[in-house]
């Protein structure tokens, strides 16, 4: 069993796990292939001393996970739309990312505050809006997840959600990477991006009603600033949680975020198991690491990165991880 916790995303149609140094993808293609691909995590900060710091590695996996989870999103996107020539560069990621940024902090954050400060104007109590803020930050947020669950596309994904979970699962408990081995795992898991997410609202929760009532500009500059914060310490409670599993206490309180992935993650069917155990294999050879004995191998192929080659051209190739340390990652 490898020594480092390995995390994962899910993609459209696929499956992204994340390493030690380097992330494998594996998508099932429209036309039933298994494709591949792995790469190295380049940000520019990934394996630096100051990157395994506390309060700082959870900000540093949170940017990486961002940047290139979403990159591969949209290259997913459009492996099953057969446009496997569209490639964004990191100009358009980075006006996604702020666009999608912007937008969350409006509707998860800014929204809450205005509506809550709206409701208790002429209530005397100061923690009487903070807690009424957080109660609409539920709301949004349990409100979203359950919708865009109902989405076919969406359901699909969340069910290689699922898939991720167990395979992960499986490689800790030391099973070999079978369909039935997996099977036998539940779709949630404490490390999963999910219960990051309600960590970071329960701390906003409780944070934002120590502060109380303020002036609107300090209340929305306190919610600017105290995001990243309140990201950082997330983080850190996401791998306390995740190291105490066992302990009653922490089961409890961490047990809400086992409850929200009832939403976001869904049973997977056998095919999508086979491309998360193909996406674990390939991050595992990718890290130096051995697949576990036993393991089923299913048929897969490298995948096409960047324009279609024209006929005879060899498509690019994609180089493969050195091993190096760093700190394990969130599972979406």
């Amino acid at each position: 069993m490898p020594n480092y916790a390995y995390g994962g995303q899910a993609l459209m149609e696929g499956v992204l796990m994340r390493g030690r140094d380097a992330i494998a993808v594996a998508l099932r293609h429209p036309d039933g292939r298994i494709v591949t691909a792995t790469e190295r995590l380049q940000s520019g900060i990934h394996g630096k001393p100051y990157a395994k710091w506390p309060l700082v590695r959870g900000l540093v996996v949170l940017y990486e996970t961002l940047v290139i989870g979403t990159r591969w999103l949209v290259r997913s996107a459009n492996v099953q739309a057969e446009e496997d020539d569209v490639e964004l560069g990191k100009g358009s990621i980075a006006i996604m990312l702020i666009v999608t940024f912007a937008a969350a902090i409006a509707i998860f954050s800014l929204l809450p505050l205005f509506l809550s400060s709206v409701v208790t104007q002429d209530v005397e109590q100061g923690w009487a809006q903070p807690a009424l803020e957080g109660v609409i930050q539920v709301a949004i947020f349990l409100g979203y997840l359950t919708l865009v669950s109902r989405t076919p596309d969406i359901y699909r994904v969340f069910q290689y959600h699922g898939a991720e979970h167990m395979t992960i699962h499986a490689l800790e408990a030391g099973d070999p990477l079978t369909v039935d081995e997996v099977r036998k795992y539940p779709t949630a898991h404490h490390r999963c991006g999910t219960e990051f997410l309600v960590v970071l609202v329960m701390l906003s929760i409780f944070t934002f009603s120590l502060v109380g009532r303020q002036e609107p500009l300090v209340m929305i500059a306190s919610r600017l600033i105290g995001i990243p914060v309140l990201a950082a310490v997330g983080y850190e409670v996401l791998r306390l949680g995740a190291r105490y599993r066992h302990n009653p206490i922490v089961r409890v309180i961490m047990f809400p975020g086992i409850l929200v992935q009832k939403i976001t993650t869904k049973r997977p069917t056998d095919d999508m198991i086979e491309v998360a155990i193909t996406s674990m294999q390939e991050a595992l050879v990718a890290d130096g690491n051995a697949v576990p004995a036993g393991s089923e191998v299913f048929d897969s192929e490298p995948m096409r990165i960047g324009p279609k080659p024209a006929a005879g051209d060899v498509a690019p190739a994609v180089s493969e991880p050195s091993a190096s340390t760093s700190e394990p990652p969130l599972e979406p």
